[in-house]
């Protein structure tokens, strides 16, 4: 997200009709100091005001909690319009309320943007619905107890607010509901020089150094979220390029996913697998960039279960570097319509199911579910779909790797590597060819189209951007739109596809 600001915000500065006067970004927190100084150098002059407010922050990171909030959220957004003159023209840009993670600051600021005539872009980049019931319990304060005001909070009906995101699959429900005032807006994304040889090479060296030898190296660069699956990029590795490391870039976010990264980190250690987590986390001096990184590894991952743009795709190609991927299918249609094809993408990896204890995992996954299902309001409740392993009924079966939780995925990493190897690779004859072109260093690389300069360029962002900037006074959505774009997505999200005990709960 903060990406999409630091690129978007120049060409949208710069191709805007009239001339911007000053732009001014609001938070919970302020950003690294680093960070802001090169935003400002980027915006090559315009004036740029940081406001800091900790009701504009995340809930669970916010003091005091609950219907207090609400009222010290919308003074602070009055505030803020009065410094800076909203009376004349103003826009504001706002990232991802569809998380749901301040709900008060949500409805504060849709209702004050309508009432006060104030255009509105609501950029949603993540869904609260989207595997995330586990936060649903924490969101039901006061105010919010029911579908129907998540839905007023989230997806506020006005014809002064836009609802845009980040795929054509979340953007077609959003257009549907809301006619003229919805769409989609890729993030942008351009190809960039590799970096100077030298530099590669030095990154090749701090990985050396940091690894304890001159191994290849296979790159996942992701923060330690369970919905990475970090566990599927690591059998993969072992599968594919056996002697290479899984490193991976980011460190933990937050507490839920402590146990994760707990449990990944013991298991490798215990088992002796070549894994490295989160290299980049810390406050150690001189380390490489993540481009650096990308440059100097043999091959990049991506296993995640869910993604709502999917920028390691982007940045493999822009780094020239073969990419193992899951081809998500809400994402996959955008990077086709781009120009990009990835040769080394896959929908699921089969596993055998004498690898991991069947009827554990069963009555582990049924305890689960329903405990995950007892989050959800009846109505959302009613529309889950049946997940895979409890849909086989009681004979074992293969299964998705990826519908596994991580006790059964870490007990079929346990098992002899030749062993799951000869058992698995029949029920996925891809990686057989995967694995000779690995081992022989000739995994394919997916070139930067010259098509995507149309849809992830940073002229073409700011055009389509304008496109979605709500006109005064247009004509108002049904009254409920937001109500009914909420169940549509809630009929898709729920479905048995898109679900994973990964994310059922954080106590992996």
């Amino acid at each position: 997200m903060r990406r999409v600001i630091e690129l978007a915000t120049p060409h949208l500065v710069a191709h805007w009709p009239e001339r911007v006067r000053s732009v001014v970004l609001a938070a919970g927190e302020a950003p690294d100091a680093a960070w802001l100084q090169a935003f400002r150098q980027r915006l090559s002059g315009t004036p740029v005001q940081l406001v800091v407010n900790p009701a504009f922050g995340y809930l669970s990171e916010s003091a005091p909690r609950g219907r207090s909030l609400e009222p010290l959220a919308s003074r602070g957004i009055w505030k803020l319009l009065r410094e800076i003159g909203w009376k004349r023209d103003c826009l504001i840009w706002a990232h991802n309320l569809g998380l749901g993670r301040n709900l008060y600051l949500s409805r504060a600021l849709t209702s004050i943007c309508h009432a006060a005539c104030i255009p509105l872009v609501a950029h949603h980049h993540d869904w609260w619905f989207d595997n995330r019931w586990h936060h649903f319990a924490a969101m039901r304060e006061p105010g919010f107890r029911t579908l129907r005001a998540l839905a007023g909070a989230v997806l506020h009906v006005s014809p002064l607010i836009s609802h845009v995101a980040v795929n054509q699959h979340d953007a077609k429900v959003l257009e549907k509901h809301f006619p003229g005032l919805a769409g989609w807006l890729p993030n942008p994304s351009e190809s960039v020089a590799r970096p100077r040889a030298a530099r590669v090479e030095a990154a090749r060296a701090w990985l050396g150094q940091q690894l304890g030898d001159d191994a290849q190296v296979w790159l996942l660069p992701c923060r330690l979220l369970r919905r990475k699956n970090i566990a599927e990029a690591l059998l993969l590795t072992r599968w594919l390029r056996p002697g290479a490391w899984l490193v991976t870039t980011g460190g933990v976010s937050s507490a839920e996913e402590q146990p994760y990264a707990d449990r990944l980190l013991a298991a490798a250690q215990t088992q002796g697998w070549r894994l490295r987590l989160g290299i980049l986390h810390g406050d150690e001096n001189q380390k490489p960039s993540v481009p650096e990184l990308l440059a100097a590894s043999e091959t990049v991952l991506l296993t995640s279960l869910q993604e709502g743009f999917g920028l390691p795709y982007l940045e493999a190609a822009a780094a020239r570097r073969p990419l193992v991927a899951r081809a998500l299918p809400n994402i996959a249609p955008d990077l086709a319509k781009f120009g990009f094809k990835f040769p080394q993408c896959y929908r699921e990896v089969w596993v055998d199911p004498s690898l991991f204890d069947w009827h554990s995992e069963r009555d582990r996954q049924a305890r689960w579910f329903a405990q995950w299902r007892g989050l959800m309001p009846d109505a959302a409740g009613r529309l889950a779909g049946k997940p895979a392993v409890l849909a086989s009924g009681r004979n074992p079966r293969p299964v998705p790797y990826s519908r596994l939780s991580l006790t059964a995925q870490l007990e079929v990493l346990a098992q002899p590597l030749e062993q799951s190897w000869e058992r698995c690779a029949p029920l996925n004859p891809f990686l057989r060819t995967w694995h000779e072109r690995a081992l022989a260093g000739r995994l394919k690389v997916s070139p930067w189209p010259p098509s995507a300069a149309r849809w992830l360029g940073g002229r073409a962002y700011a055009r389509r951007f304008l496109q979605l900037v709500p006109p005064l006074f247009s004509r108002a959505p049904d009254a409920g739109a937001g109500r009914a774009a909420q169940a549509d997505f809630l009929r898709r999200k729920l479905r048995s596809e898109n679900l994973y005990p990964l994310l059922w709960t954080s106590s992996v």
